[in-house]
């Protein structure tokens, strides 16, 4: 079975894949600060509340999923850290090649560009609560998913 060993964010290494929310470029605030997208008239903005699970409840990670007409943001409310795992397209299927993971600091948000491939949200080692926002029409391409072959998350 394959090993991906997480490191830590950085913004550079996170930009092919959409954005990290840290702290704001020009306090006291920041706007537009990750970019919204939304290509269906009939989605609406959904701001969610996700409760996540370490990571070893949740593993081998099997498949991977897009939001493939809005970007997903996650922003963490009481999380110590937390597991983003994504790949680049190729072909409409992830690129196992190039499955990418990074190890992100609980204060620390994250933006997933529409279209990203991403595994689903897992913290490292206690539960962990998020803010999600996502545009949904409640139709099937709101989400599409593609199985992987199994892969263990390790820490760097």
């Amino acid at each position: 079975m394959r090993t991906l060993i997480l490191s830590d964010i950085t913004a550079e290494a996170f930009a092919p894949y959409g954005e990290v929310l840290d702290d704001p470029a020009t306090p006291p605030r920041q706007d537009q600060a990750g970019r919204m997208q939304n290509t269906r008239q009939a989605a609406r903005a959904n701001l969610a509340l996700v409760l996540s699970e370490p990571m070893a409840g949740l593993m081998p990670v099997r498949r991977l999923e897009r939001h493939l007409h809005s970007n997903q943001a996650f922003l963490p409310l009481s999380a110590d850290a937390y597991a983003v795992i994504v790949a680049p397209d190729r072909d409409g299927r992830p690129d196992e090649s190039r499955i990418h993971g990074f190890r992100v600091p609980g204060h620390v948000g994250i933006n997933y560009r529409a279209g990203t491939w991403h595994a689903h949200m897992m913290t490292l080692e206690e539960p962990g609560r998020f803010a999600m926002l996502v545009h949904e029409d409640g139709t099937d391409a709101d989400c599409s998913f593609a199985p992987i072959a199994p892969l263990m998350i390790a820490l760097g």
